[in-house]
């Protein structure tokens, strides 16, 4: 029976260590302080970025709209924290300090909120860690005090994770729920502003948008909505799921009162972490919508507004690991990386006869998602004729359109291949 049981332990020790072992030879703390050195050339310096990626090399991935791959040294992170606190979980006293290793959602985790504030440009306090931007709205939205009559100002063009709990609201409580038309393709910003504000009454409390707009990847023109709507007394609430790691994003610069954001696509966390930022001016005024121990804390409304309860910390590992990534490439280096392929594959597209780009061409409006129609073909069929002949995976929105990102892990020759593809269908 012993011989038995042991056979059983092996077996499982040795399915357990392969794919450890596989991340391991991607990626180690070394070859992450690499990345923050002087390239020889800017083709082997993002080759060597790829290698940090356990993407398949015969396969493309232009899908960062929806989930970003999470970098080898991140996936190694949190398996070594999962593999840690499981193996030591009795060595550890939850109440004398390692605590917070063996749970999240009761500890303030004011190092991690420091360093993603820095990204942001926001004081830590003023940050919440939640699980993705739908967190972020729902707390935003509930927390406000609204009565019936106030009215709510969207737009067309939002994600269900950017009108679902104004509508729920406007539903429930009979607010008045609005929604500007957004033009398409969208190329000058004062359309935009004026599209809301042609909304706005005395009644208007809130004005929620994105700063990207997550089908078409048009960059918004959200400081000067914020500041027109500061100075007559709206509420302004700014969806960044598609923004932190895409673009830069400076919530002061900005002006708005509130800033949620999903982590899992630009900036490559893992799944389950996204935060929320509100202006220090007004976070007094978003009551707490999941309350815990410190559903009443005064002096940090960001932990305030992160009373989850027991969630998996090893994802804050991954977080943590994230922006550590983040940083070996550097900003600068990682949003203009992104910014060049986008700019790289709207050019291409556009010497295409049967393209019709939906997406902004303004080069201050968009960035690595460009949404595009190729003539007498759906998105659907399209999206498999690439994967078909080339491996290449965008994804379809709806019958007709492609979205296609691209992020530091592509090339121009990936993207080349795609625009092969397309000319061959012609």
């Amino acid at each position: 029976m012993r011989s038995r049981r042991n056979f059983i332990k092996k077996s499982l020790l040795g399915g357990l260590s392969a794919p450890l072992l596989q991340y391991e030879t991607h990626s180690t703390s070394s070859d992450l302080q690499s990345l923050s050195q002087k390239p020889s050339s800017n083709t082997d310096y993002w080759a060597a970025v790829r290698k940090h990626f356990i993407l398949k090399e015969d396969q493309v991935y232009f899908n960062n709209g929806t989930i970003g791959p999470t970098p080898a040294y991140v996936i190694n992170k949190m398996t070594d924290h999962l593999m840690h606190y499981n193996t030591h979980a009795a060595e550890t006293d939850y109440k004398k300090g390692s605590g917070p290793e063996l749970l999240t959602g009761y500890f303030p985790y004011q190092a991690l909120r420091e360093k993603i504030g820095e990204i942001i440009h926001a004081d830590y306090k003023s940050i919440a860690l939640i699980q993705n931007a739908t967190f972020g709205m729902n707390y935003v939205a509930n927390g406000l005090k609204l009565k019936t009559g106030d009215e709510i100002i969207n737009t067309n063009q939002e994600h269900g994770g950017g009108y679902g709990a104004w509508k729920s609201l406007a539903k429930r409580h009979g607010l008045i729920y609005k929604q500007a038309t957004m033009p398409l393709p969208a190329n000058d910003p004062k359309e935009i502003f004026n599209a809301v504000f042609k909304l706005v009454n005395r009644k208007t409390k809130v004005i929620a948008i994105p700063h990207i707009v997550s089908v078409y990847g048009t960059i918004m023109p959200v400081k000067e909505i914020c500041a027109e709507a500061h100075k007559l007394g709206i509420f302004t609430v700014l969806d960044g799921a598609q923004c932190v790691g895409q673009i830069k994003v400076n919530v002061q610069d900005i002006g708005c009162d509130a800033y949620y954001s999903s982590l899992h696509k630009w900036l490559l966390a893992p799944p389950g972490n996204g935060i929320l930022y509100i202006n220090p001016n007004r976070i007094a005024d978003v009551w707490t919508t999941i309350a815990s121990y410190n559903w009443e804390n005064q002096e940090d409304h960001g932990f305030r507004l992160m009373q989850n309860g027991t969630g998996n910390p090893a994802l804050m590992a991954g977080f943590d690991a994230a922006i550590d990534f983040f940083n070996a490439i550097g900003e600068d280096r990682w949003i203009s990386r992104i910014k060049a392929l986008g700019d790289y594959l709207r050019a291409q597209l556009q010497t295409l006869d049967k393209i019709t780009i939906h997406s902004s061409v303004n080069p201050t409006m968009c960035a690595g998602l460009t949404t595009y129609a190729f003539a007498n073909w759906t998105g659907p069929e399209l999206q498999k004729a690439m994967w078909d002949q080339e491996r290449l995976q965008p994804r379809s929105v709806g019958t007709e359109l492609l979205r296609h990102s691209v992020h530091i892990y592509n090339n121009e020759s990936e993207i080349d291949r795609a625009i092969d593809v397309m000319k061959g269908l012609s």
